[in-house]
């Protein structure tokens, strides 16, 4: 597909629109996960009672980390030239839903979305399970193809290439994943750069 026309965007939230602050090897430390382990497929193998007390910190920390968030270069400024377009956006994030709305609110940019197209990790299967894509891709009524999924981390790749839409990784110096990736900018900013005009 012609990535630069698209009409479609699915955003990552955390790393993606705002600069990363999460520090995944402290989390794992904290909530004592082995430093290989996927943060959310361990808690959600861990027994019920074990399971909430970890969640219930997990997100006391997101939440701290979500009003303090600021937005990545040139992200306010490439939604908002796609929204001018009348490019349908989402959000696809393995955060909580109601602390994406936070983190959206505090760098200005929750108006560029519609509220049902904002998932979070109870929402879909986490990424990178092709889940939320398709679920958008169904609401919005278009076929995967059509869209566009822009994230910082492998995930995000991993997430768009099942599902069969066009993977664009930003904010990341090196393309580090070559297989997976359709397009890489090293910004937000970049990417606004390199859309049609």
């Amino acid at each position: 597909m012609n990535w630069r026309s698209a009409r479609h965007w699915v955003f990552d939230m955390d790393g993606t629109l705002t600069v990363a602050v999460h520090d995944f090897a402290a989390i794992r430390r904290a909530l004592e996960i082995p430093p290989q382990d996927d943060i959310l497929a361990h808690l959600a193998a861990l027994p019920a009672e074990q399971a909430a007390a970890k969640h219930r910190w997990l997100i006391d920390h997101e939440r701290e980390l979500a009003a303090a968030a600021r937005p990545a270069e040139g992200a306010a400024e490439l939604l908002r030239c796609l929204q001018v377009r009348g490019c349908r956006l989402g959000i696809l994030t393995r955060n909580d839903r109601e602390l994406a709305l936070l983190t959206l609110r505090t760098i200005g940019l929750l108006d560029c979305f519609e509220p049902a197209a904002i998932l979070g990790r109870a929402d879909s299967l986490p990424k990178p399970s092709p889940d939320g894509l398709l679920r958008l891709a169904t609401a919005w009524r278009q076929p995967t193809q059509e869209l566009v999924m822009v994230g910082d981390y492998l995930h995000d790749l991993e997430c768009a290439r099942a599902a069969g839409a066009f993977p664009i990784l930003v904010n990341r110096p090196d393309n580090l994943w070559p297989a997976l990736t359709g397009h890489h900018a090293a910004s937000c900013r970049a990417l606004l750069e390199e859309l049609d005009p």
